[in-house]
């Protein structure tokens, strides 16, 4: 496989601390239902945690299907699944089963995404500007190269001294969050996350502006997230961002698809809402 590096767009040294206030970086929650199809390209990169990543993958090798039912809280068949799933790991025919990770998920977010026919530009900028934060993973870039899997972050998985995933994350997904905002010389970031995941970061420890966006909808009579069209919403507005390279978060308020509009009557400075 030819390794792409990707490089983060410079700032002078004059211009920094203007250019830190208009770059952001943007987190997103995975998705439990993934493809299985081989990568698409020769563009990919490397999950920065793997160390930890197999520590955990050590413990889930030995569970067998109704141990990782009773975990999760899936069927048994989803349960079979995943048990091979996780018995690949570190075979000789492993890179055979590798995706990235932009392309390898499918929930509803990445419905709302659309990354099969996302743009070139729009991809570069998303491998700088997004990442994706995961249980298994602790923090995706786009062309992360993974296996498929289920391990949501709420799972109260043991490992070692560690309860459940918050405890085995600890501030690690902090860490590289502030590495890479480091990197692209941004002090914005901007959630795009469900509380489930984005617990896993520790918002006292980020060297950022903290940007929370959410997406609401009426129904009768009564303004409310509703679940698959609010996760589809996040993902509209990372394609939006994306493909108009926004580095601006004011910018934001623009986002205007499947008609939604900013409200800034429920809005705050850093809490943006939309509704439709």
């Amino acid at each position: 496989m030819e390794f792409i590096k990707y490089k983060a767009p410079q700032c002078g040294a004059f211009f920094l601390p203007l250019c830190q206030n208009f770059i952001m970086l943007i987190l997103l929650s995975p998705a439990k239902r993934m493809d299985e199809k081989p990568f698409r390209s020769v563009d990919h990169t490397t999950p920065r945690l793997l160390a930890q990543t197999n520590k955990l993958i050590k413990v889930l090798k030995n569970m067998d299907p109704q141990m990782l039912s009773q975990l999760m809280d899936i069927n048994m068949n989803l349960a079979a699944l995943n048990v091979t799933r996780f018995q690949r790991f570190g075979k000789k025919n492993m890179e055979d089963q590798l995706v990235q990770a932009l392309f390898a998920f499918q929930g509803d977010v990445y419905r709302g995404l659309q990354a099969q026919n996302i743009s070139k530009p729009a991809l570069d900028f998303a491998q700088d500007h997004l990442r994706i934060l995961s249980g298994l993973y602790g923090l995706l870039k786009p062309l992360d190269m993974i296996m498929p899997y289920r391990l949501e972050m709420g799972t109260s998985l043991k490992t070692g001294q560690f309860k459940n995933l918050y405890d085995f994350w600890g501030d690690k997904i902090t860490r590289l969050i502030n590495k890479d905002l480091t990197e692209i010389h941004s002090k914005t970031l901007i959630n795009l996350a469900s509380q489930e995941y984005f617990s896993a970061v520790i918002p006292s420890k980020i060297k950022a502006s903290l940007y929370n966006l959410s997406f609401k909808q009426y129904k009768d009579g009564k303004l409310l997230f509703i679940t698959i069209f609010g996760k589809q919403a996040r993902g509209l507005m990372t394609r939006f961002i994306l493909e108009n390279k926004i580095s601006d978060p004011n910018d934001l308020k623009g986002f205007n698809m499947e008609n939604y509009h900013f409200e800034e009557s429920l809005s705050g400075p850093q809490d943006f809402v939309f509704v439709r």
